[in-house]
């Protein structure tokens, strides 16, 4: 829908203003805690990742962009940039394909990958690019890879990149498969719902390495470590929610939440119990999953986990090993 235009002129001061109004209202939230990312954010410019967005409109989408020479449109767009919220960037036959992620949830989710100086980062799913610039300013061009699989997202995000002055590894490819010749990698950081933890992935982690990476209506965060019978991979939800483009690649994601029919309407429509039925897609029947969600007090998303190890992966409820667990598919 539209070509990608070249990066937009935007008065400095005004879009210095947006960005720092912005950051204000992460940090009000209570992120941006870390000095490093703090500086990322204030420093990066979003307006040149997103010279065009897609927004609903009367008559399906409609697109905002920064050349737009009618200048009320062009406000429109510069206050869309800025605002906290998640971006649709590409759009293809209909179906959102690409985005840019709401910021103050890139502010958790970059802060919860818990970087050190001299770490080496995948990103999967490279987007518009902004999230492998506001690595790049934390850890160095030379650290961060990022790769998506279709080229009309990674060469315009090479362009946004440069235009920023950031010129990290961008690879077009599958991200399910990693890039193998890039590793190994201290960190994993994936934008976009997983169907299953790829294997991929944890053969090219060093022995200690964090994979961060959105799952059901969660974020995962899963610790690597080295066994005799390869490498395995275990964490905790986080608390927070988080909703994704599907990673493109894999295999497909479950076919929607199962028929909620004949369910309390305050279980129904509850975040937490749908995040349950959509992490045990397949494996656990609707109202059995009500009678263990009330019966364990309606559990928080940090409650749950994941394990991948020894040839299988399965998500769990407090104990990788105790009585409620679920397969999840390879």
């Amino acid at each position: 829908m539209g070509a990608d235009r070249e990066t937009p002129a935007v008065p400095a001061a005004e879009a210095d203003a947006a960005r720092h109004a912005l950051v204000r209202e992460i940090v009000a939230q209570g992120g941006l805690t870390d000095p490093a990312w703090y500086a990322a954010f204030v420093e990066v410019p979003r307006h040149l990742f997103v010279p065009s967005y897609y927004v609903h409109g009367i008559a399906g989408y409609e697109r905002l962009w920064g050349e737009d020479p009618d200048p009320g449109r062009r406000s429109r767009w510069l206050s869309g940039v800025y605002a906290d919220r998640a971006l649709a960037t590409r759009i293809r036959d209909g179906e959102l394909i690409s985005s840019s992620s709401q910021p103050s949830l890139m502010a958790q989710m970059l802060e919860a990958l818990d970087v050190r100086d001299g770490d080496t980062v995948l990103e999967i799913g490279t987007g518009p690019g902004y999230n492998a610039a506001l690595l790049s300013h934390r850890l160095g061009e030379e650290a961060v890879t990022s790769i998506d699989l279709d080229p009309e997202i990674t060469e315009p995000a090479r362009r946004h990149l440069a235009a920023a002055g950031h010129r990290p590894t961008v690879i077009t490819g599958d991200g399910a498969r990693g890039c193998p010749q890039r590793a190994p990698y201290d960190r994993i950081i994936a934008t976009c719902t997983l169907p299953s933890v790829p294997q991929a992935w944890l053969e090219q982690c060093r022995p200690g390495a964090r994979v961060l990476a959105p799952f059901a209506t969660g974020l995962v965060a899963l610790r690597v470590s080295a066994t005799a019978q390869g490498p395995r991979a275990e964490g905790h939800f986080l608390h927070t929610p988080a909703y994704f483009v599907p990673l493109r690649g894999a295999l497909p994601l479950p076919a929607g939440l199962p028929h909620l029919g004949g369910l309390p309407r305050r279980a129904a429509g509850n975040d937490l119990f749908r995040f349950l039925l959509t992490l045990t897609a397949g494996a656990l029947d609707p109202h059995e999953a009500l009678s263990l969600w009330e019966r364990e007090g309606r559990p928080q998303r940090e409650r749950y986990g994941i394990t991948v190890g020894q040839g299988r992966q399965w998500a769990w409820l407090d104990d990788p090993q105790g009585p409620y667990t679920w397969p999840l598919s390879e």
